[in-house]
């Protein structure tokens, strides 16, 4: 056995042997005695062209000539440290650093130990250990030694500043004993690993509550290096210690700042955009999370600018809530539903002044914030161990919408200021997402009322048809559109019926609508052909387009249109088409098929002409006016699936059009459908009579005699004066200045309609006669005693009607 003498020439510990050196012993004549690996690595010489030879003539000529100098000096003094120069068996020098010791063995014979490591690779080689373990001692980072059983046998002082007692506490002790608030057994695997590999783990991170600050969270990046003895067995794991706390905050503030962009505003619906902000918060920043929101906000309306509430409490809406804990045991009021604070509790106090409050350690017995809710602050306090709060004010553009609670339970960390900062910051960011969905909401909401107050408010009632509408608008960022229908009462106890559909969406096509719904109702009034009523809406959309340039009004081009127009006389369809596609018809049988209808150019486009088509149907027939939303989802093929859907037998209206609605519409449509379906019945025999009458002024007294008759039948004996005055004037102008053939119709629907029929298309004015006139009172007087009074024209002349109220 060989002992080492430790002391250098100066007295001093001689120094610091270096681990992975080369080890040469020799005998006290200089003739080396062991060679082991290392040394064979450094010099490159096998140990069987070395052992027994002189330990010189491995060295440069110089240093060779120094040897005997240096065992005099290491006599003298115990020892010798320096820089040699060695020739390696390539011929190659290379500077080593050598540590030269005199030892002797237990026979007491001397023996030279040489410890020699290449220069360039320990340029601070020369520090003794006595300044090493001084350095290692003293460093910021902290060290410590664990044996194979995992068990402290050293430490520095920068360790102790983590807690667990000094380093003399720690010998002979695990982790777990000194750190019980570190996850040890992940730490202890990490150790493990490397005794059984041999292969360093580096800047591993842990997050734990150390003894040194128990009710904090704070991170670590550690290092774990295994220790190997000089028979190369592993010894023990040496490892460092570095706080990152701030580090991994930064990190972790990031994280959710960026998180927070992707995951909120992804829908522009107010409840959903403050259940993603609460649920971005849980579980990196709080543990439970709630977002309280003024009703008005939800609601899409303006913040109130006064104090919020009365004098006592406040009531808000919960806009969203989570929990890092399954079904949010923590609520005590659900989403949607009203949360009631006092006035002076911390979450009415940020409403009000838009500044955030935080408490690290709250007060299970201080004073109840809710209202209307007996012990539910404390009953959260309590049973879930809430301890530390924050509420920040959500604020955009200048005005306060509501707030955001944030809490911790456990033994997790209270907040602090840069928690309070990042919960300002990402509210900030969610608190813009929510103003614009409150916006949208507004927005949505008046385009929504303004485009149902241009639509007819209820189902006309009318003995010819049996009506029913189903309107359904667009629910997704599509936004409300153009679609409209519309019924018109015609005179002849006729209707018109009218869907059309204006490009685009928003406000501006409402608009559009709303003008071009007015437009139709005007010239409907004139009771024009329905080919000559596109025209003259064509004409009216080129005018206004080219006058308005890129205004609203521009949108009218390319509008579709479907105008038809039901006759229960004759149980037929007049009806022509700008762009729409055709009506469905289906029989009293439940056969349905597209009508034959020419499609003709959408409005303002081409300026070509319509064309119009007469389409006679059995009673109890079906008519189905439609926009293209309704087969937008319908898939392939569309227009059977349509004929399909409105084929289902003994059905009302109402059910049939939900059904179609349904069936072919998805539940996240992109664009607005309009279905109307109208029921053909036509006019009773006894409902109507009809005379044809000579151009013989003889037959007036005839004409009113017949009517008479008639009402008499009809049980109108009220009607019978002002009808025969009506009869009397048609008949009269239509011999005096029409032309054959002339024909009396009177119509019981739910008015008295009086119709004279001519062959003239001359049209009759009203005319104001003075005093001293002998004519031309006549349609003055049917101005004052009827309900209303018009002319249509027909292929083969003109009808001048004239309807009374039954009342």
């Amino acid at each position: 056995m060989v002992d080492f003498e430790e002391h250098g020439h100066d007295g001093r510990q001689a120094p610091l042997d270096i681990a992975d050196a080369a080890l040469v012993l020799c005998d006290a004549r200089g003739r080396v005695e062991s060679w082991p690996d290392g040394a064979e690595r450094l010099f490159g010489h096998p140990a069987a062209d070395v052992v027994g030879r002189a330990a010189a003539a491995l060295l440069a000529p110089d240093d060779a000539a120094r040897l005997s100098e240096l065992a005099a000096e290491c006599r003298a003094h115990g020892g010798w440290s320096g820089t040699l120069t060695a020739r390696r068996k390539d011929g190659a020098l290379v500077d080593l650093m050598v540590q030269l010791a005199r030892v002797t063995d237990s026979d007491g014979t001397p023996h030279w130990l040489a410890v020699a490591a290449e220069a360039s690779s320990f340029p601070g080689w020369e520090m003794s250990r006595a300044v090493l373990e001084k350095l290692l001692m003293q460093a910021p980072v902290g060290m410590a030694v664990v044996d194979t059983d995992l068990r402290f046998v050293w430490s520095n002082l920068a360790l102790e500043r983590f807690g667990g007692g000094p380093a003399v506490e720690r010998i002979g002790r695990r982790l777990a004993e000194v750190q019980p608030g570190l996850d040890a057994a992940a730490l202890e695997a990490q150790m493990r690993r490397v005794l059984e590999s041999g292969e360093p783990v580096l800047g591993y991170e842990h997050i734990g509550h150390p003894q040194s600050e128990p009710r904090y969270e704070r991170a670590h990046a550690m290092s774990f290096v295994r220790l190997d003895g000089g028979n190369g067995q592993p010894i023990g794991v040496c490892y460092t210690v570095i706080d990152i706390t701030e580090r991994y905050r930064s990190r972790q503030r990031l994280t959710l700042l960026d998180r927070a962009g992707t995951a909120i505003g992804q829908s522009l619906d107010v409840l959903r955009t403050a259940q993603e902000l609460a649920d971005v918060a849980v579980p990196d920043l709080a543990d439970f999370v709630t977002v309280d929101l003024l009703d008005s906000v939800i609601r899409g309306g303006d913040p109130l600018t006064g104090p919020p509430g009365d004098a006592d409490r406040v009531a808000l809406r919960r806009g969203g809530q989570q929990s890092a804990r399954p079904g949010i045991p923590e609520a005590v009021v659900g989403v949607g539903d009203l949360a009631s604070y006092h006035s002076w509790s911390p979450p009415i106090r940020a409403l009000a002044d838009g500044k955030s409050w935080r408490v690290e350690w709250l007060d299970p017995h201080g004073a109840e914030w809710a209202a209307d809710i007996p012990g539910g602050r404390r009953r959260q306090l309590r049973e879930q161990g809430l301890h530390t709060a924050m509420v920040v004010p959500i604020r955009a553009r200048g005005t306060t919408m509501g707030v955001t609670s944030f809490f911790r339970r456990g033994h997790g960390e209270p907040f602090g200021p840069d928690d309070q900062r990042l919960a300002e910051e990402f509210v900030a960011r969610a608190a813009v997402c929510l103003d614009n969905a409150r916006r949208y909401t507004r927005e949505r909401a008046a385009a929504l009322t303004l485009q149902r107050s241009l639509l007819p408010q209820g189902v006309l009632e009318h003995s010819a048809l049996t009506l029913a509408t189903c309107y359904r608008p667009a629910d997704e960022l599509a936004g409300v559109g153009g679609d409209w229908f519309d019924v018109i009462p015609l005179s002849g106890a006729r209707l018109a019926l009218v869907v059309g559909e204006v490009r685009g969406h928003g406000i501006g096509a409402i608009a559009t609508m709303g003008r071009l719904r007015t437009a139709v109702q005007t010239l409907a009034a004139l009771d024009l052909r329905p080919e000559e009523l596109l025209a003259r809406l064509d004409d009216l959309v080129s005018r206004v387009s080219e006058e308005g340039g890129q205004g609203a009004d521009a949108g009218a081009v390319g509008t579709s249109c479907l105008y038809a127009v039901y006759d229960p006389l004759g149980r037929c369809f007049t009806m022509a088409s700008a762009g729409h596609p055709p009506p469905v018809i289906v029989g009293p049988d439940g056969t349905a098929a597209f009508a034959e209808l020419p499609v003709g150019p959408q409005l303002g486009v081409s300026g070509l002409p319509f064309e119009a088509v007469e389409v006679t149907v059995k009673e109890d027939s079906v008519l189905a006016l439609y926009t293209d939303g309704l087969l937008a989802g319908a898939g392939e093929p569309a227009q059977e699936r349509l004929l399909h859907a409105l084929a289902a037998p003994d059905e009302s209206l109402d059910a049939l059009g939900e059904s179609v609605i349904g069936t072919l519409v998805p539940r996240r449509q992109h664009d607005d459908v309009t279905l109307l379906l109208a029921r053909t019945r036509g006019l009773a025999p006894d409902q109507f009579a009809s005379w044809e009458l000579t151009a013989d002024p003889a037959v007036v007294g005839q004409a009113r005699e017949m009517a008479a008759r008639q009402l008499t039948e009809w049980d109108l004996p009220t009607l019978t004066f002002t009808t025969e005055l009506v009869v009397s004037e048609l008949v009269t102008n239509a011999i005096r200045y029409g032309s054959g053939p002339i024909r009396l119709r009177l119509i019981l629907e739910h008015t008295l309609i009086c119709e004279v029929c001519d062959g003239s298309s001359t049209s009759p004015y009203l005319r104001h006669p003075r005093t001293t006139d002998e004519g031309g009172r006549g349609l003055f007087l049917i101005s004052q005693f009827t309900h209303r009074w018009g002319t249509r024209y027909t292929t083969d002349g003109k009808v001048i009607w004239a309807e009374q109220l039954l009342a």
